[in-house]
């Protein structure tokens, strides 16, 4: 029979983890009643107690924030094996309560299995175990066991032992950033006992430690009267997944009287049946650090550090074991997971990361632009590969070297750029970015840490690849077009070339007005106003370039970059446009800026023109006709044939003109045709978009298509060519009928001007 409450407590979890997991959110009328009472503001606690479910809901709301239904992301699905684990949580509470005797045995025996369970896993005999959350706390109470070790009298005099003999950490210059310095910072030593030693730079992996070079700096340190006291050696680096030559370096340890420590996400590869050598040896270490979470994919389970040491004292002095009972329920979860997953489990999980990263490997080998750095290809878990310049030389001739001569920026923006689509394209593949210091920025596939936590399958992996291979046409393209956009722009007197080789696109460009009278100010107001402008209008175009402001810490200011680019990118006309639209923005703000004055000055002007019209008006008709009852019995008797001038504003020109011309009939027979209205720019074909080049890619236009366009090019010039046949033939003719039309037609005329026409005719 089972415990009735371990049965509720069961319910209970699994009942809490379907409302988290449901993905049902508050209505609108329970958010605005709960944007009014002030629930996500923290305040005093409420005088009556809730129930779970109003609990879990708060939780919910919390953790998901404003999202609305749409744009919900659910938490991500745990899977059985993690709900084992949150239970673990929840039973170390309740177990926690028992008494002491019967909390003793449990503990004991919880302890007693999940190593001895974890030591056969991972081929470590007669080894003792240490559960803790953070992953370097592990090698922090091994360093304070080393220490007790070698120092006997450390635990009476303290510190004041260290002073006379200065104990030395060695740790590979490939281990993880700062590992080292929050060792010294939490043992109280000074960073001098903290000795970082060089990888392989003539033989070798670049990312192993140098054997020999640690060997002379071990003598050195011993001939000034320091203590070699630690290694930190890797079993897969944290970066491109190396492993250090383990069996030498134990050699060297055992000749100096050093602890070699062993941590890396390779050793989870020591559970499988098939092992590299180089790996095998960390089963020799003296201590090691495991993180069955990720590998696994559990949540919340705690770290292991397996080790062998003789005193027991010394190890609860260094606080690897506890004599504490609720301490040593830290294993629980991990206890519950690996009995739920049982060994073929655990084994089937490694060995599906181990073997999406073969599949990787083996698919990587078509891509002839890629370049891959891994230790072993046949049993690496950890796969790192760049996008080489090498393969990918200008189709004109030459290498990428010869346009990008020590460049190694402009490809690690690249590279970046790269990881970073794949990442978002792909995200179940796991993939991210990485530093390396001779490689650069590269892209990582690391399964162990990352396939049992997002379910990263097969499929999954060729997804990846096909992305992959969809985004190296472009980096090649950009790559070579990159040059030809920079001469393009440097030939153009208004536009400045923007030089950032750490932006993934062809680069930047600044428009510069052609206005040299403006002080500095003024200019630079100019100069940021037309750009942004600038910068709307190329947003607005139909293409397949991007433009943007650049990147965030940019030093430039008031630049337009160009994304990334294809193989059909006509490079010349874009600088055109850019220019073309620059010029344009820049004359419109030209005449903004005048406006005002050239308003000012038309008012004026049309005014004195207005009071001479009328004077003249004034001596032309007398002084009695402006007495309004004199002047209207002289205009009975004698009317006068007035007509009226009127008077237009040109605004582009700040001129005040006569209509006349407008209402002139001279002036209209003297006109030959009407403007012809504007030719639009070069024809381009359906699908074509702004700056590509036709022909250039065969996959963007289809052979029909382009038949039928050539075909309609036909019909159009046709037409056209006999109608040009026609007037050049009766060029007289057609201009006589015109002018006889032009006699014939009605015409309306100002008043005053019919009457002499009429009498003219006549």
């Amino acid at each position: 029979m089972m415990d009735p409450a371990l049965a509720e407590m069961g319910n209970h979890l699994s009942d809490a983890m379907k409302i988290l997991e449901s993905g049902k959110l508050e209505t609108e009328q329970v958010k605005a009643r709960r944007k009014l009472s002030w629930k996500d503001i923290p305040g005093p606690l409420q005088v009556d107690g809730q129930d779970v479910v109003s609990i879990l809901q708060l939780v919910q709301n919390l953790m998901h924030g404003d999202d609305d239904m749409q744009g919900h992301r659910r938490m991500q699905y745990v899977g059985e094996q993690g709900h084992m684990a949150l239970l673990g949580h929840s039973l170390a509470a309740y177990i926690s309560v028992l008494d002491r005797e019967r909390l003793r045995k449990l503990t004991t025996r919880i302890l007693s299995d999940t190593t001895l369970w974890l030591c056969r896993l991972f081929k470590y005999e007669n080894g003792s175990a240490y559960y803790h959350e953070d992953d370097r706390e592990g090698l922090l109470k091994v360093c304070r066991l080393v220490i007790n070790t070698q120092y006997e009298d450390y635990a009476t005099e303290g510190f004041t032992v260290l002073s006379s003999k200065q104990p030395v950490i060695y740790q590979s210059a490939a281990c993880r950033p700062g590992l080292g310095q929050h060792l010294c910072s939490q043992l109280g030593l000074p960073l001098s006992s903290l000795c970082i030693v060089p990888c392989n730079t003539m033989f070798g992996s670049l990312h192993q430690m140098d054997v020999a070079l640690l060997d002379k700096l071990i003598k050195d340190d011993q001939d000034s009267g320091k203590v070699p006291l630690l290694l930190i050696a890797n079993a897969g680096t944290p970066g491109a997944g190396h492993t250090d030559k383990l069996s030498r370096l134990k050699e060297l340890c055992v000749q100096c009287n050093m602890w070699l420590h062993v941590e890396g996400v390779n050793l989870a590869t020591l559970a499988l049946g098939q092992v590299s050598s180089t790996v095998t040896a960390a089963t020799k270490c003296d201590s090691m650090t495991l993180t069955p979470g990720p590998w696994l994919g559990l949540p919340a389970v705690p770290a292991v550090t397996l080790y062998r040491h003789e005193d027991p004292a010394l190890s609860l002095a260094a606080g690897l074991t506890s004599s504490q009972p609720v301490e040593k329920l830290r294993a629980l979860p991990l206890w519950l997971s690996l009995q739920y997953l049982g060994h073929d489990g655990i084994l089937e999980r490694i060995r599906h990361a181990a073997q999406l990263s073969q599949q990787l490997l083996e698919l990587l080998k078509t891509l002839a632009s890629i370049k891959t750095s891994v230790e072993d290809e046949l049993n690496s878990p950890v796969v790192v590969f760049r996008f080489s310049q090498e393969c990918s030389a200008p189709s004109s001739g030459g290498s990428v070297e010869e346009y990008f001569a020590g460049e190694r920026e402009i490809l690690d923006a690249l590279n970046r750029w790269l990881g970073e689509q794949l990442a978002q394209q792909v995200p179940i593949s796991g993939v991210d970015v990485v530093e390396l210091e001779d490689e650069g920025a590269c892209v990582r596939f690391n399964p162990l840490m990352t396939a049992a936590v997002l379910g990263t399958q097969e499929n999954d992996v060729a997804a990846l690849v096909e992305k992959l291979g969809e985004m190296i046409p472009v980096l090649s393209c950009t790559l070579h077009f990159r040059q030809d956009f920079k001469n393009e722009v440097l030939q153009q007197a208004s536009l400045s070339y923007i030089e950032d080789l750490s932006w993934p696109g062809l680069g930047g460009v600044r428009y510069e007005p052609r206005s040299t009278d403006l002080d500095e100010d003024k200019r630079q107001q100019s100069v940021e106003g037309i750009n942004s402008d600038l910068l709307k209008k190329l947003k607005e175009l139909d293409t397949d370039l991007s433009f943007s402001i650049g990147p965030e810490f940019c030093e430039e200011k008031n630049c337009i970059f160009i994304g990334m680019a294809t193989e059909d990118l006509d490079v010349a006309e874009l600088v055109e446009t850019i220019v073309s639209l620059g010029k344009d923005i820049e004359e419109s703000g030209k005449l903004f800026e005048n406006m005002t004055e050239v308003v000012r000055k038309g008012i004026q002007e049309a005014e004195q023109q207005l009071q001479k019209a009328n004077e003249e008006k004034l001596m032309e008709e007398g002084v009695l006709r402006q007495i309004p009852l004199v002047g209207s019995v002289l205009n009975w008797f004698s009317p006068v044939q007035a007509s009226v001038k009127g008077r237009t504003f040109n605004l582009a020109e700040g001129s005040v003109d006569s209509t006349e011309p407008v209402y002139s009939i001279k002036t209209q027979m003297s006109k030959d045709a009407f403007p012809d209205s504007p030719k639009s720019s070069a024809k381009r074909f359906p699908g074509q978009k702004l700056f590509q080049r036709h022909g250039a890619g065969s996959d963007s236009i289809s052979d029909t298509s382009s038949v039928g366009q050539l075909e309609e090019s036909f019909r159009e010039a046709a037409p056209i060519q006999s109608a040009e046949e026609d007037v050049a033939e009766v060029p007289q003719e057609h201009s006589s009928h015109a002018d006889e039309e032009t006699v014939s037609s009605d015409q309306r005329l100002p008043e005053g001007q019919e009457t002499e026409s009429a009498d003219a005719l006549r």
